[in-house]
C-alpha cells in the first residue's frame, strides 16, 4: 500500500506494486488522488510544474532521487497536498521513515518558497491590470447570457471580462478571466481563502456563492450583499473568515449548488457545520443563476415571507392556550426542564423511567397521565451502563419497543458543529421527537457552566431546538459540592432563570424528587421511588448474571423526631460518663465535674459557655436541666450521680455485661 495522504491526514488507498519503477508509483499515486498524471515524470529533486485543467499549470511534484525515494506532489488550485514515498517491498527502517520525513518537510518547504514567489509576482501583475481595465459593458455575452448586471466586474484588453480575488487581508491576490466559454486564473495568483464581496454588511443576511454569475443574481434579486467563493473548494475557508470578521451576530446564508455530483450540498454542510451557516439551495439541478433565469422565484427561496411575528390583544387572548404534558404535572410540552441530583443519585434512572415511559406509550407514570411522542435521548457517558438500564425497564415492564434513539456519543451542543450535527440527526428522525434529553449537561456544554456567557450560548441552542421541533428539552445536571447547595443545579444562576420545570433527585433508600419549580402551573407533590434490581439475560466474560435496576414507586419515608433539649442532654451527659471510664459510687453511674468540663473545653467552647453548662440553677443549661428534671444529683462539689432507676440501671447493666 503506498504511503500517501493528503492535506487533512487522509490517506489515499491505492494498491501499488514495489516492483514498478517509482516514476510509475508517482503516477498511480497522483491518479488515486484525482490528479492527471503529466506523460513523463522526471525523479530528480526538482519542482515541476503541469496543466491538470485548461492548461493552467497548477499541478506540481517534487521527488528526490536518493533512497528512500520520496516527495510531494499536488493541485494549487484544487488545493490538493500530497506526500509521498515509493513502495518497496518491505516496512521501512526507522532511520529510512526519518529520512523520508526530511524528505517531506523540504519539499513542502521548497514548495512553499515558488509558490510565493510565483504569487508575489502575480499579485504585483494582477494590480497593474486590475488598474488598467475598464468597467465593464452590461452587453457583455457572458453578462448577457446570465442575465445579470456587471456589479462591479472588468474587461481586459483582449475583451474577457475580468474579476477579483482578494486575500483575508483585503489585498488583490488573483484574478479570474472570464470568457463566454471558460475562466481561467491568473497563472501564480493565490486563490485559497480569497474571495470579492458584493456589496457591504449591514447587519443583515449575508450570502455566500460559489460563482461570480450566480452571486451577482443573488446580490441584485435580494439586495443583499453575496461574498463571491470561486470554487466549492474554497466555500468554507470564504465563510470560516466571514465568521470571524462579522462574529456570531451576522446571519450568513450559503446558497448551494445543487449539482448532480453532490458535491455542492456536501461543502455547503461542511461550511456550515463550522460556523453556523444557514444553507439554501435551488429544488432543481443547477445553481441560483440557472433557477432565476428558469423563471424559479429566487427571492423566495433566498428570503423566505416571515410569519406574522406580532400579535395584536384581542388575537393573542382569542384562542384558550391550556398546558398540554407529556407527564401531567411532570413533564410539560415544549419546555426547558432541567432535572438535577448528585452524582450516583438516581438522576439518570428518573430521567429514563419517564422518557421510555411515554415512547413506549405507557398510559402512565406513577399514577400520572401521559402522552406519547418520539424521544432522542442525547448521552455523554455511560453508554455500557446505560444499555443495561433501558434494557431492564423494557424487560420489568414488558415493553418490546419504545419510539426512542440514543445518541453513540456526545458533543459541544452549543457550538456551530455540535449543533449542526444534532440538527441534522433530529431532523433526520421520520417522526420529529416531542422530547431530547441532554444527558448530562456538562458533556455537552463547551465552556464553563459557571459563566453566565456559556450558558447563555447552550440555552440559545435549546431554544433552537425547541422552536424548530416543537420539543421539550430535559437538561440533567448534577447538583452543588457543598452541603447547602445539594437542592440546586451547579453552576450559574442563569440555568434556573430560563427553565420551565425544575426536578431535584434526593438520593437515599428511598429517593424524593421533588418539583422546584413549575413556571406555568402549581408545583406538583413530592414523588416517592426506590430502585430494585434486575437480572438481565445477559451473562459477563466470567459467566456471571448482569444486573441492573429499574424505579418503583415507594412509600413515603417517616421522618424522625426531632431530639429534645432534654434528650440531647441526657445523649451527652451518658457519653461523658462512658468516656470519662463509667465510674459508680454507692451503687449508682458517677460524673466527675473535671471530666465533663475537659470534654467542653476539648469541643472547643468558651468559659463562659462552660460555666452555664455546668450551673444548677433551673435557668442553666445542661446540669441544671437534669438536676431539674430529677435525673441527676450533686454529689459533693467534684460531680454529679444518675438518681433515675431506670437511666441509671441500663448503665449498670451495659457496664457489667460489655
Amino acid at each position: 500500500m503506498v504511503k500517501i495522504v493528503d492535506r487533512d491526514g487522509n490517506p489515499y488507498k491505492t494498491m501499488l506494486d514495489h516492483q514498478e519503477p517509482a516514476e510509475v508509483q508517482v503516477a498511480q499515486a497522483m491518479e488515486a488522488a484525482g490528479i492527471k498524471p503529466p506523460p513523463n515524470i522526471r525523479i530528480d529533486g526538482q519542482l515541476h510544474r503541469f496543466p491538470t485543467k485548461n492548461r493552467d499549470d497548477s499541478g506540481w511534484y517534487l521527488i528526490f532521487p536518493d533512497q528512500p525515494i520520496a516527495g510531494r506532489f499536488g493541485c494549487w488550485r484544487d488545493q490538493i497536498d500530497c506526500v509521498f514515498r515509493a513502495e518497496i517491498g518491505r516496512e521501512y527502517t526507522v532511520a529510512e521513515q526519518m529520512a523520508v520525513a526530511r524528505r517531506h518537510n523540504e519539499a513542502r518547504q521548497r514548495r512553499e518558497e515558488a509558490r510565493q514567489r510565483k504569487a508575489d509576482v502575480a499579485a504585483d501583475t494582477v494590480e497593474k491590470i486590475w488598474r488598467d481595465a475598464s468597467h465593464a459593458d452590461p452587453a457583455h455575452p457572458y453578462l448577457a447570457r446570465k442575465g445579470i448586471k456587471p456589479s462591479g466586474a472588468r474587461i481586459g484588453g483582449d475583451g474577457r471580462l475580468v474579476v477579483p480575488l482578494y486575500a483575508q487581508d483585503g489585498s488583490l491576490s488573483s484574478l479570474q478571466y472570464i470568457s463566454d466559454t471558460d475562466k481561467k486564473y491568473h497563472p501564480g495568483g493565490i486563490v485559497k481563502g480569497c474571495l470579492w464581496q458584493l456589496g457591504d454588511p449591514d447587519g443583515g443576511v449575508m450570502f455566500v456563492a460559489e460563482g461570480f454569475a450566480t452571486a451577482a443574481t443573488i446580490h441584485e434579486v435580494s439586495q443583499r450583499p453575496c461574498a463571491v467563493a470561486y470554487s466549492a473548494n474554497n466555500l468554507p475557508l470564504v465563510v470560516e473568515h466571514l465568521r470571524e470578521k462579522y462574529g456570531a451576530q451576522q446571519e450568513i446564508v450559503i446558497v448551494a449548488d445543487n449539482d448532480a455530483s453532490g458535491v455542492g450540498k456536501a461543502v455547503a454542510e461542511q461550511a456550515s457545520a463550522k460556523s453556523g451557516a444557514r444553507i439554501v439551495m435551488p429544488p432543481e439541478e443547477g445553481d441560483a443563476n440557472d433557477y432565476h433565469l428558469a423563471g424559479g422565484d429566487l427571492l423566495g427561496l433566498l428570503l423566505p415571507p416571515i410569519d406574522n411575528w406580532l400579535e395584536s390583544y384581542a388575537d393573542f387572548i382569542a384562542e384558550p392556550a391550556p398546558i398540554r404534558w407529556h407527564i401531567k404535572h411532570w413533564l410539560q410540552s415544549d419546555a426547558l426542564v432541567m432535572i438535577h441530583g448528585p452524582s450516583g443519585g438516581g438522576k439518570t434512572f428518573l430521567v429514563l423511567d419517564m422518557v421510555l415511559a411515554i415512547a413506549a406509550a405507557k398510559p402512565s407514570w406513577h399514577g400520572h397521565k401521559t402522552r406519547h411522542c418520539h424521544v432522542a435521548y442525547l448521552a455523554g457517558e455511560g453508554h455500557h451502563g446505560l444499555r443495561g438500564r433501558v434494557k431492564a425497564w423494557g424487560q420489568h415492564h414488558n415493553v418490546k419497543n419504545a419510539d426512542i434513539f440514543v445518541s453513540k456519543s456526545g458533543l459541544d451542543l452549543n457550538t456551530p458543529q455540535g449543533y449542526a450535527k444534532t440538527a441534522n440527526a433530529l431532523r433526520s428522525m421520520q417522526t420529529p421527537p416531542g422530547v431530547v434529553v441532554v444527558d448530562t449537561l456538562h458533556r455537552f456544554l463547551a465552556g464553563d457552566e459557571n459563566s453566565s456567557v456559556d450558558a447563555k450560548t447552550m440555552l440559545d441552542a435549546c431554544a433552537a431546538i425547541m422552536a424548530e421541533f416543537r420539543c421539550t428539552v430535559i437538561l440533567v445536571h448534577h447538583t452543588g459540592v457543598n452541603a447547602e447547595a445539594q437542592h440546586r443545579a451547579r453552576g450559574s444562576s442563569a440555568w434556573r432563570g430560563a427553565l420551565d420545570i425544575e426536578i431535584s433527585v434526593v438520593p437515599g433508600a428511598v429517593i424524593e424528587v421533588i418539583q422546584r419549580k413549575s413556571k406555568d402551573a402549581e408545583e406538583a407533590e413530592p414523588l416517592y421511588v426506590q430502585l430494585q434490581p434486575v437480572a438481565l439475560p445477559w451473562t459477563d466474560e466470567d459467566g456471571e448474571t448482569v444486573t441492573s435496576a429499574v424505579l418503583v414507586q415507594a412509600e413515603k419515608p417517616a421522618k424522625a423526631k426531632k431530639p429534645s433539649a432534654l434528650e440531647n442532654y441526657v445523649d451527652y451527659f451518658q457519653r461523658a460518663w462512658w468516656e470519662g471510664g463509667g465510674l459508680v459510687k454507692d451503687g449508682k453511674p458517677y460524673l466527675d465535674r473535671d471530666v465533663l468540663r475537659a470534654k467542653f473545653e476539648a469541643e472547643g467552647r468558651s468559659p463562659g459557655t462552660i460555666r452555664n453548662y455546668l450551673s444548677k440553677s433551673n435557668n442553666g443549661k445542661m446540669i441544671g436541666t437534669l438536676i431539674g428534671a430529677r435525673l441527676i444529683v450533686e454529689t459533693g462539689s467534684d460531680g454529679w450521680s444518675i438518681i433515675n432507676a431506670e437511666w441509671a440501671g441500663k448503665l449498670i447493666d451495659e457496664k457489667e455485661n460489655g
